[in-house]
């Protein structure tokens, strides 16, 4: 099964935080005890216990980001693809979600292929960071990374992180 998380988290303003994340396994016919359980339970995964009855409209964007990500999570996917879901985000608050999104990668482990502009955010979420070229994209390179995780963001500040981040700035401007 493959889930996708958006730019925009994309969440429907008439349905509350529970219902947004319960609605992939709604549109499967999973009995609706299930699948607000299940969704109770992603909540509090992602941090969201408290806030299962709010509509969107009420929630800060990084919580909404949360509620996309527990909604494409919901269904225990295999694949899931991450369009710039922190680009919208303040500075703090999209390292906050980096740390989030590593602490959820390694408790309930899926492949995850995220797009972002953002090299140090590839290299601080990735375990492999393929580089394109403009269009049409073209695979220019890849760099591996070799870092343990979870990876706290003083790793940004090493100079073995900074050489990382460079290769793939490097392999980026050979590209344009």
């Amino acid at each position: 099964m493959l889930a996708v998380v958006f730019q925009d988290p994309n969440l429907l303003p008439w349905f509350s935080v529970v219902e947004n994340i319960a609605l992939p396994l709604r549109l499967r016919g999973v009995a609706k005890t299930e699948r607000l359980d299940r969704a109770r339970e992603l909540c509090a995964f992602t941090g969201l216990a408290g806030f299962e009855n709010v509509r969107p409209a009420a929630l800060s964007g990084g919580m909404r980001q949360r509620a996309a990500l527990a909604r494409a999570l919901v269904a225990s996917p295999r694949l899931v693809l991450l369009d710039e879901p922190f680009a919208s985000l303040d500075a703090l608050t999209r390292d906050a979600m980096n740390l989030e999104l590593q602490r959820i990668w390694i408790e309930k482990p899926s492949t995850a292929i995220i797009v972002t502009h953002s090299i140090s955010e590839a290299v601080m979420l990735a375990d492999r960071v393929v580089a394109l070229t403009p269009r049409p994209a073209r695979v220019a390179g890849t760099v591996d990374v070799p870092f343990d995780r979870p990876r706290p963001l003083e790793l940004q500040t090493g100079s073995k992180f900074q050489e990382l981040v460079r290769e793939v700035r490097d392999l980026l401007q050979v590209a344009s």
